[in-house]
């Protein structure tokens, strides 16, 4: 029997169907992804339990070598993925499909030995049940907790001397419930979303046996902890609904969900249980628009039905009967795979039904809808696009908007219904867990029967899984109506989550630090009680004393009992020496200090009605230490906003526009005023309006909206109109026509009047190329199945497409080949300049290129991301020989990329230059201004992206990062994509790599070089950046080599590490942290983000339309980028400084009262007798001194927040940690005992002085009196002592002052006047009646503060600091007004760098290199295209000939305007080219000596050759050569 033969309509027939060739994204290998996870990571992975449980993660038994392998492809990803199972601690996992489970992997039960975690997530850090132990556990971490509960239990025991327990055991029942009350709703917060999160719907599998896991069991124990999180939730809601009112529509729509069913099943529509969705029809109704592709019959398919598919170049291998085993190999390869068995009848039991995240496992079907989010990872098996591909969301893992596009498995296709899912039978064979975002390996298999020998045993058939073939949690399924996939990780095993790690529980540095003080009192408190015990003990071992005669004896019995006794006494007595009222005062000051961050106005942003919420309150003194931030790009920096600004065509440049990175080179150079900036966007908005008048006249575009339009170009408009003659028209044309052809967008229509069309791409770039050309009068009306319709100016158009070849990192370039209405078949392209540059047709256009090149040039000085479009002519012959190589290659299942690209490079030769576009990545608002006023406060600022490494460049120079005088140092170690060399091999490169860093600042990274580097803050000198990328970042960052790379990076100013997973910006963040010991600081928007977020000491999320987990995870959520400064540079700075003065201020007061009652038992033989009536020492803390220092920390300014931001130079004093210091704290110490010392012996002075007898017969000698005599003066001392201490005096202060004063005075007043006051009674009348009393009361402040005040008058007279200066120059009211302000902050700026300042206003900035190798050359803005490949030889051009244009329509053309050998060339006024070209005049007035090393000559030399490309031709990239040659597009000559 042979296979049936093909028919002979299903060749590669052209013109027919639309082929589409796909590759990954980014590209990595197989062999080196046994690398991709770092030890960091691993370790964290190996420590990660599941909410409720533990379990293991992974297979029952390890992959066998060669597993996932398809026909001898990719030998080594198997051997990868073992190798991965050794790094993360999980074994490779099978998963089975409607096959029976292997008896090995069953226990003698016959259940599952593999457990998975579940799909129920918990970023929460308690439970209802877990909160209390696990609470008091975390706070008693804190050892002066420890030891007020064990002062508690002491005082229980009267025989020491305790007064009252309960009352004593309030003040610590307080702080430990306040905290717990703090951690409680913090956590609450995390709890709601987990909720929602894990009970969010999904459609599953249900009435089909999934073997994989057992029916879940559940335990007592977790029917316990269930029970007592419903009791626990409805007492919760109990309580909530006395203030909240909740409708009940809600209710009575949840109760409501009918069950989704298969596709051709009726049913209601479904609702999310978070967010009901009212739009969406039920899929019987929608049937008619969706269509959800050919969907089978009903009954299963014949065997005889499926036929062998045909290859047209397979030279009739396919038509014959597979005689040899060969043949039949070649067959199989060939073979369409198809996973259901048809002979297996459905049982009609099978649905999709709604179901929570929170209940799948691994195993399940799943079927996922337009715009949901991904419950789990899942492998995709068929979706609603013919082709099997679909469109996926990534903005919640790594903040981009942008679509990318995810393929089916070949051989799942034929699944659409639940019948085809219970029939269908496989096994997955996967790699273990693991975080890395962009690489998975895997297999899929399965038997078959071949339709030529439909009576033998099925073949075994496999296929492999990449990254491109799985739906990662947390993304949303966009542009698809549905997806059908399996779930093959779940729960803390999905890479999100992997990523997450686990929230981490973070005390401020002051909090850490203050232990040591703490154990220091602990120190004095345990001399002092020793001196009471021994001294007391030796009296009352004296025989010949009166104390042997006239007491009863002592209440130990013996005097070494007495002794131990008095310990203990003395340790109740002096306990305030660790002041448990200093905790309790802490977290009341953080939280207000929280509370005044959320009010803060400033940091308010109301497009989105976002405050900065602290979410973690105990941090915010660590926000005025912060010395790195790291941050990420997409979401964070930019806006991921594309905005089309300006293009050359034809040799025309169009556009105007005033760019961020134009403003800050303006800004740099000095040139322009602010007058200016207005002037220039003023002049802008008016070419707008004139340019949208043009294109009024030209075509009545009913999708043209004016608030839309980015690309403003009157002079365009002109040329569109044919003004300027019908070449430059035709050109205009030709170009717009082909950002409307070669793209892959999708397009939506808004209904309204005029109609919107708004186009959905896998980049922002794609969708601003299409959007302009929409508004210029090409408007892309949809895409079909074998092309594109095209309203141009007016008339619709339909265009076939026949291939398209889409644009990957590797590529940088994107082409279709287009069938025209006029039967030529024309491919065009588009992609980087350089790689554009290399596949010209030569010895052609010469002008064009110079001309195009140069303007481009111009455009990346401007911080302007680049393209070049580019056209070929094909004849059919042409391109049925490709056609066939093509499908060749897109059926080949062993290196089947490779092939792909290998006959995508044959056909983009030989091209003609259209011109090139030039496209703003919008920074957010602010972005420059933010990132140097925090450079100037000291702080380096690195960025950690997963973006490519042009883009990161293009964005730091716009937003300040890297300038104009930078040399960039690149460390890059290449990636062999053969897998050949071993790790050694990639350690040894990434050393030479760093050794040469590092000798250009005269280091070697030695651990000498290493302590000097702890000790200095100060920023380095903006001399030098550093890029690098992850595979790089993966060596550089082992124990051998980090220390190194730690040295270099801190001599440059800023770096940018890019291409980098979530793991390795948490791994950087620590290297950091712990390596220089410094405080950090992460900001980041996604998913991808929230691993560094956690690690750095302070995490900031921002809270914009992206992604909600980087927000989840932060100490602090905010609106936009901007408000970092004021969150740092503001309260950051305020809250360190506060809190540093009150807990020193704190220690002081204590110290004052504590030694007060030591001194006093020198006259009383150490009994510990209390000196104060009791009365006295509990309101000492509670309302005589608490207040004025809590104010203190809540409300004291020693500048306000505009003289903050003004001079950020005052922040440096937090990096260098100089407001909390053991020097300061032992200075307040001393001082406190100084101060003690006077407010004890000098009250006594004058006690002594005082008559024996009072006039009443009572005398004031008496203990409780003589307490009254110093208590009185040592509040006035203590709370006057705090004022002068306080840098601002407002009426709040001073009131509260005042009242804590009086207060003494008040409370002894009222307390004495009643006999419960017991010996005390009357005191106040009788002390208050004396001279005596009145003068200590002037005298004992006056000499306790008065060295305090000649210190302070000395430091700021002669050793000022400088917030002291900056304070006078308040006084002098150079802070006035905004206009002053301005003026200050740019004396403040430039005077602190002078230097540079004057270094940059040199006529020459670098030396002329005449014959330096290009790789050393400094660096100068950015060209995004043209990065990677600027070290590529190049090649000649010439005209805009339109050569293969034989039509009518250009013998017609040359007929009316004669022969067009030279553009014409049309002078007229260009505000933004004009400007540009100025600005880069100045900045280098004549540079003929170097103008050969231009960006723009550099491109007019690349060769029509591809001898460079691919990852060893981009391997010299060095942006170095690129920047140095930015600013030098013309010699004083050219632009003559």
């Amino acid at each position: 029997m042979t296979p049936p033969k093909p028919d002979e309509g299903d060749g590669p027939e052209p013109g027919l169907t639309m082929k589409r060739s796909r590759w990954a994204t980014r590209k990595l290998t197989v062999k080196s992804s046994s690398l991709k996870r770092l030890s960091l990571v691993g370790r964290r992975h190996n420590r990660h339990v599941s909410g409720e449980k533990k379990r293991t993660s992974g297979g029952a038994e390890p992959l066998p070598q060669g597993s996932a392998q398809v026909d001898g492809a990719e030998p080594q990803a198997d051997a990868s993925s073992v190798h991965n199972s050794e790094h993360s601690g999980a074994a490779p996992r099978h998963v089975y499909f409607n096959v029976p489970l292997p008896d090995e992997c069953k226990d003698e039960e016959g259940y599952p030995l593999q457990q998975y975690p579940r799909n129920k997530i918990r970023t929460a850090k308690y439970t209802p049940l877990s909160f209390i132990p696990k609470n008091l556990w975390f706070q008693f971490h804190n050892i002066a907790n420890i030891f007020f509960l064990f002062l508690v239990i002491l005082v229980i025991f009267p025989i020491f001397g305790g007064v009252n327990p309960g009352l004593n055991a309030v003040p610590l029942i307080f702080i430990i419930v306040v905290t717990a009350i703090k951690d409680a709703v913090e956590d609450y917060r995390r709890t709601i979303l987990d909720i929602e999160l894990n009970n969010a719907p999904v459609h599953r599998l249900v009435g089909w046996d999934n073997v994989n896991v057992k029916e879940d069991d559940v335990s007592m124990w977790r029917r316990f902890k269930k029970a007592n999180t419903r009791f626990f939730g409805k007492v919760w809601h109990a309580i909530e609904s006395l203030w909240k009112k909740y409708p009940k529509a809600a209710e009575e729509t949840e109760a409501h969900h009918d069950p989704r069913a298969s596709i051709e099943s009726t049913t209601t529509p479904w609702e999310s249980v978070i967010s009901p969705r009212s739009q969406r029809m039920s899929f019987v109704s929608a049937q008619e628009e969706i269509q959800m592709t050919p969907v089978p019959s009903p009954l299963p398919r014949k065997q005889d039905q499926m036929n062998l598919p045909s290859d047209a170049g397979a030279s009739g291998a396919s038509t014959a009967f597979p005689r040899f085993q060969d043949d039949e190999a070649v067959a199989l390869q060939n073979l369409k795979g198809d996973l259901i068995n048809h002979n297996a009848p459905p049982s009609g039991k099978t649905r999709f039904h709604r179901d929570a995240w929170k209940n799948l496992v691994v195993g399940d079907f799943v079927r996922i809808y337009n715009d949901d989010e991904l419950p789990a990872d899942i492998i995709i098996l068929a979706t609603s696009d013919p082709d099997g591909s679909c469109y996926v969301e990534t903005k919640n893992l790594d903040g981009e908007t942008n679509l990318k596009v995810r393929n089916a498995l070949r051989c799942g296709r034929t699944l659409k219904h639940a019948r085809d899912c219970e029939r269908a039978e496989f096994i997955i064979e996967s790699e273990p867990p693991q975080p890395n975002l962009y690489k998975y390996n895997g297999a899929i298999k399965w038997q078959q029967t071949v339709p030529w020998d439909s009576d033998g045993e099925p073949k075994d058939m496999s296929e492999p899984i990449t990254i491109d073939n799985m739906l990662l949690r947390g993304c949303n399924l966009r542009n698809t109506d549905w997806a059908l996939g399996v779930v093959i990780f779940t729960g803390h095993d999905t890479k999100i989550m992997m990523n997450a790690g686990i929230t981490p529980s973070k005390r401020a540095r002051i909090a850490r630090e203050l232990n040591f003080n703490v154990i220091c009192n602990f120190g004095i408190l345990l001399v002092m009680c020793l001196i009471a015990a021994i001294a007391n003990g030796l009296a009352w071992g004296k025989t010949d004393a009166s104390l042997y005669w006239f007491e009863y004896g002592s209440i130990g019995g013996t005097p070494g009992l007495t002794g131990f006794i008095t310990f203990w006494a003395a340790v109740i007595v002096f306990q305030n020496l660790v002041p448990i009222s200093l905790y309790i005062s802490l977290e009341i000051v953080r939280t207000l200090q929280a509370y005044f961050i959320y009010s803060d106005i400033g940091m308010y942003y109301d497009k989105i009605d976002q405050p900065c919420i602290p979410k973690s309150w105990n941090i915010s003194d660590d926000v005025g230490q912060i010395e790195y931030i790291f941050s990420d790009k997409t979401g964070t920096l930019t806006q991921n906003v594309m905005e089309f600004k300006k293009a050359t065509i034809n040799g025309q440049p169009y556009g105007e526009a005033f760019t961020e990175a134009q403003a800050g080179l303006n800004k740099r150079n000095g040139i322009g005023a602010e007058h200016d900036t207005e002037n220039i966007r003023a002049e802008i908005a008016r070419a707008k309006v004139r340019a949208l008048q043009g294109l009024r006249e030209v075509h009545s575009n009913p999708y043209l909206h004016n608030d839309d339009l980015t690309f403003i170009a009157p002079d365009f408009v002109d040329d569109l109109a044919g003004k300027n003659g019908v070449q430059q028209q035709k050109a205009n044309e030709r170009f717009m026509l082909a950002l409307a052809l070669c793209h892959t967008v999708l397009t939506e229509k808004e209904p309204g009047n005029p109609p919107k069309i708004v186009y959905k791409a896998q980049s922002p770039d794609e969708a601003a190329l299409v959007s302009t050309a929409r508004d210029m009068g090409f408007t892309v009306l949809g895409m079909s199945n074998d092309g594109i319709d095209v309203n141009v100016m007016g008339e619709d158009r339909h265009y076939p497409v026949l291939n398209t070849i889409e644009f990957n990192s590797t590529r940088k370039r994107m082409s279709a080949i287009i069938r025209m209405p006029d039967g030529r078949i024309t491919l065009f392209c588009k992609g980087a300049d350089s790689v554009i540059y290399s596949r010209l047709k030569r010895g052609e256009q010469q002008e064009l290129r110079k001309d195009t090149a140069q303007h481009l040039e111009m455009f990346a000085v401007e911080g302007l991301r680049t393209l070049c479009i580019a056209e070929r002519q094909l004849s059919e012959q042409e391109y049925r020989e490709w056609r066939k190589e093509h499908d060749l290659a897109a059926m080949a299942l062993e290196h089947r990329e490779e092939k792909l690209e290998e006959v995508a490079d044959k056909i983009e030769q030989d091209l003609s230059l259209l011109g090139g576009t030039a496209i703003e990545d919008r920074l957010q608002d602010g972005v420059p201004d933010t990132i140097a006023v925090l450079g100037d406060a000291g702080i380096k600022l690195w960025v950690l992206t997963g973006d490519k490494v042009e883009t990161a460049i293009n964005i730091g120079f716009s937003c300040n990062l890297l300038n104009n005088d930078m040399d960039l140092i690149r460390l890059q170690v290449n990636e062999d994509e053969g897998g050949q060399v071993i790790e050694e091999e990639y350690l040894r490169l990434a050393e030479e790599d760093l050794d040469r860093g590092l000798a250009r600042f005269g280091m070697t990274g030695s651990d000498e070089e290493l302590k000097k580097a702890k000790l200095d803050h100060e920023p380095p000198a903006a001399t030098h950046g550093l890029v690098i990328d992850g595979f790089t970042l993966r060596w550089v960052l082992s124990d051998r080599l980090k220390q190194k790379f730690l040295l270099l990076c801190k001599q440059c100013k800023s770096v940018l590490c890019c291409r980098v997973s979530p793991a390795q910006k948490a791994a950087v963040v620590t290297l950091v942290k712990n390596g220089l010991d410094v405080m950090t600081m992460s900001i980041g928007d996604g998913a991808n983000d929230v691993a560094m977020i956690q690690e750095a000491d302070v995490g900031v999320g921002i809270a914009g339309v992206e992604g909600r987990q980087a927000v989840m995870s932060s100490d602090y959520a905010i609106g936009q980028f901007r408000f970092l400064q004021r969150l740092v540079l503001v309260h950051g700075r305020w809250s360190y400084r506060r809190l540093a003065e009150t807990i020193s201020n704190f220690f002081y007061k204590n110290m004052v009262w504590t030694w007060a009652i030591f001194w006093f038992q020198a006259f009383c033989n150490f009994d510990i007798s209390y000196i104060f009536d009791y009365t006295y020492i509990l309101m000492f803390n509670l309302f005589f001194t608490s207040v004025p220092v809590i104010l203190m920390g809540v409300l004291d300014q020693d500048v306000s927040d505009v003289v903050s931001l003004a001079v950020p130079q005052l922040y440096r004093r937090g990096i260098e940690r100089l407001e909390w210091t053991q020097t300061k704290f032992w200075a307040y110490m001393v001082d406190g005992i100084y101060q003690s010392i006077m407010s004890f012996f000098i009250p006594y002075i004058f006690v002594i002085l005082t008559a024996s007898a009072a006039g009443n017969g009572l005398d004031v000698a008496e203990r409780t009196r003589l307490g009254a005599y110093i208590a009185h003066p040592a509040v006035l001392t203590i709370n006057f002592y705090i004022l002068i201490n306080t840098y601002r005096w407002d009426w709040v202060l001073l009131l509260v002052i005042v009242i804590s004063d009086v207060f003494i005075f008040f409370w002894t007043g009222v307390y004495t006047a009643f006999s419960y006051s017991a010996a005390f009674y009357q005191a106040a009348p009788q002390i208050y009646s004396e001279l005596t009393f009145w003068m200590c009361l002037i005298v004992t402040p006056a000499i306790c503060i008065l060295p305090r005040v000649v210190v302070k008058c000395i430091q700021k007279q002669r050793f000022p600091y400088d917030v002291d200066i900056i304070r006078e120059q308040v006084l002098e009211g150079k802070f006035d007004n905004d206009t002053t302000n301005s003026a200050a902050i740019a004396e403040g700026l430039e005077g602190a760098s002078s230097t540079s300042s004057d270094a940059s206003t040199k006529k020459s900035k670098h030396a002329q290199y005449a014959s330096v190798d290009e790789d050393r050359r400094p660096i100068y803005p950015p060209s995004v295209a043209t990065h990677n490949t600027r070290n590529q030889n190049g090649s000649d051009g010439t005209n805009y000939t339109n050569h293969n244009r034989n039509s009518l329509e250009t013998q017609q053309e040359q007929e009316d305007d004669g022969p067009f050998t030279v553009r014409p060339s049309i002078d007229r006024a260009r505000p933004s080219y004009d400007r540009i070209r100025a600005s880069m005049d100045r900045v280098r007035p004549s540079l003929e000596a170097t103008s050969d090393f231009t960006s723009a000559a550099r491109l007019s030399r690349i060769e029509s050759s591809h001898s460079t490309h691919g990852p060893g031709g981009q391997r010299r990239f060095n942006l170095a050569t690129v920047r140095k040659r930015g600013l030098s597009a013309f010699s004083k000559k050219s632009v003559d």
